[in-house]
């Protein structure tokens, strides 16, 4: 199963600061005497150092000055950006509304062949109907204070599906089944979605699992919910922002992760009686 969430970003930010000690040690210098040189106090190069502090692009032009390696500078500044994007608050992500968040991940969708993704709350964005979209993205406008983009946001959402009949794709979808009875947006909201699904589900490059209540679930109990793009990237959805996973080593953990709940599955009939269950249901 996946460890912290964040410790793929928290790794990135500390190879920069490795290696800007690194270059200070390398270049016969103490903390003091590298902050002087830069202009500024010792307690900002020591909170750099520990990661406790991002180092900012000029930051880095006065380190690497400062140590005789300005030849490096660039690449650390590209390096540092890249740690600074793994992990993004959704206040900075949805400042200007929920459109933009929507329209920023459409590149990434077009061009992976293979999806997985894992559903322990709500139903993934490729498989929303309109209508679950809207009560879902009016919930974030609501609890975030957000710009009120709701149509042009589910708009882009619903336009970004034509991953699922177009190009090379392939996607494998994991649901809890508790998914199928959270009732979001209301029965008829929910009635819809559920027919929905059901169709998508016979779509020839989907693979559709729902993980059944279970009395003796002992192992791959649920986790936070997150989408694998190929073996290149990992996105989890936090509370606070949207974490972006690229390591090798925790992109095989998610992996791994998948299959373990993969085996707990049911597809094919078995699925489909689950989400004809809980349409039954809301009845």
């Amino acid at each position: 199963m996946p460890t912290s969430p964040s410790s793929s970003a928290q790794a990135a930010q500390k190879a920069v600061a490795d290696r800007l000690r690194e270059l200070m040690l390398d270049a016969g210098l103490q903390g003091q005497e590298l902050a002087t040189l830069c202009g500024w106090n010792a307690a900002k190069t020591s909170r750099i150092i520990n990661a406790k502090t991002a180092p900012s692009d000029s930051d880095i032009r006065a380190w690497c000055a400062a140590c005789g390696a300005e030849d490096q500078a660039a690449d650390l500044i590209a390096k540092s950006r890249a740690a600074d994007s793994m992990f993004l608050e959704w206040r900075r992500m949805e400042r200007t509304g929920l459109r933009a968040a929507q329209e920023s991940v459409r590149p990434l969708y077009e061009r992976t062949q293979r999806f997985r993704a894992y559903a322990p709350w709500i139903l993934p964005g490729l498989v929303q109907t309109r209508g679950y979209t809207t009560a879902i993205l009016s919930a974030i406008r609501d609890r975030r204070g957000l710009v009120d983009d709701i149509p042009a946001a589910v708009e882009e959402r619903m336009v970004r599906q034509h991953v699922l009949h177009d190009g090379n794709h392939r996607f494998a979808l994991l649901i809890e089944e508790s998914v199928l009875r959270s009732g979001l947006g209301g029965p008829e909201v929910m009635a819809l979605q559920l027919r929905h699904l059901l169709t998508i589900g016979r779509l020839p490059t989907v693979s559709l699992g729902v993980i059944p209540f279970r009395s003796d679930r002992e192992r791959a109990w649920p986790v936070e919910g997150f989408w694998i793009y190929d073996t290149a990237q990992v996105s989890v959805e936090l509370v606070s922002g949207y974490l972006t996973v690229t390591q090798p080593s925790e992109i095989a953990m998610y992996g791994r992760a998948f299959a373990e709940l993969g085996e707990l599955a049911v597809h094919g009939a078995k699925a489909r009686q689950l989400i004809t269950n809980a349409l039954d249901s809301l009845d």
